[in-house]
């Protein structure tokens, strides 16, 4: 099992640097994930994962979003570029599980093992456009069915899903990449609507937190409340593998370093950092330190439903 409790992204380019690889080894880190960046043909991508995996000595869970529509970091000509979830949502569960199915079989082709995705935030009219038709609906009962489809298409190509973005996205009225987005949703109807696709799903193995303020819970962003982690574990009943968002994101204040120790204080698994060199890396992977006994527990339930 790995040392570190995160998940981390700085890989410069499509091709690992000795710097990288050294610091990678020396970090351990539970797993990476990549970007468009990283990102030329397959076999150069299939040479780095395996790159990326020999710097830490084992079979390290990468991951990437990989939705479709605006996110997607592998593309044509080498890969399917997909509609957006939101416009192909029509087309029903077993349309939204061959999708994701296939891109399954597109990652694994290259050596990525998990997706960030299904995306099970419920759409409102004044859902940001960052996030809106990354959706798979404004119904909840259809999200969850639609989510379920999509995450078990995944799996059968041997892809863990991340669902996202813990406990819902929905009504944020700002993009979190640039601001921390304040709801003032009152608890019962959160419960209702935002919180229940997660319920539905909270079986599945992994999960991503919301860079969110919920003004009637707690004064701090999900990521970094203790409340709101006890509510995603005790409330949704998620008991998976519960990631942050990016850390680098501009919703959190404080520094990288600082952002991470609360988070982990908090109650998540793993610090997801996306962005950054070997310099800023460091820090972060000595603020988040090692896995507790209970992520250790919850990664290898994850990595039990990793296919060969």
């Amino acid at each position: 099992m790995a040392g570190s409790a995160t998940i981390l992204g700085g890989i410069a380019g499509p091709t690992l640097t000795p710097d990288e690889a050294a610091f990678f080894r020396e970090a351990d880190p539970w797993g990476f994930i990549l970007f468009g960046r990283n990102v030329d043909s397959p076999d150069q991508l299939r040479r780095l994962t395996g790159d990326l995996r020999a710097a830490v000595g084992r079979d390290a869970v990468i991951t990437v979003d990989q939705e479709g529509g605006r996110v997607q970091r592998l593309r044509a000509p080498h890969w399917t570029d997909w509609p957006a979830p939101l416009d192909q949502a029509v087309a029903g569960p077993r349309a939204m599980w061959l999708r994701y199915h296939l891109i399954g079989q597109e990652l694994r082709a290259v050596g990525i093992d998990s997706d960030c995705a299904p995306t099970l935030d419920v759409a409102q009219d004044a859902t940001h456009p960052f996030l809106r038709n990354r959706c798979l609906g404004s119904d909840p009962a259809r999200v969850a069915q639609l989510g379920r489809a999509a995450a078990d298409g995944l799996l059968a190509a041997g892809v863990l899903p991340v669902v996202k973005h813990m406990p819902g996205h929905g009504r944020a009225l700002a993009d979190s990449h640039h601001d921390l987005p304040v709801v003032d949703a009152a608890l019962e109807d959160l419960d209702a609507m935002d919180f229940a696709p997660f319920r539905a799903l909270n079986d599945l193995p992994m999960g991503m937190t919301a860079h969110i303020r919920f003004t009637a819970l707690d004064d701090a962003p999900a990521t970094a409340s203790v409340r709101m982690i006890g509510l995603i574990r005790d409330r949704i009943g998620f008991d998976g593998l519960l990631m942050t968002d990016d850390i680098t994101m501009n919703a959190l204040s404080g520094t990288q370093a600082e952002r991470a120790a609360a988070s982990i204080a908090a109650g998540c698994d793993l610090v997801l950092h996306c962005n950054g060199t070997v310099a800023e890396m460091g820090p972060v992977v000595q603020a988040a330190g090692p896995l507790t006994p209970d992520a250790a527990r919850r990664a290898e339930a994850a990595l039990a439903r990793r296919l060969s």
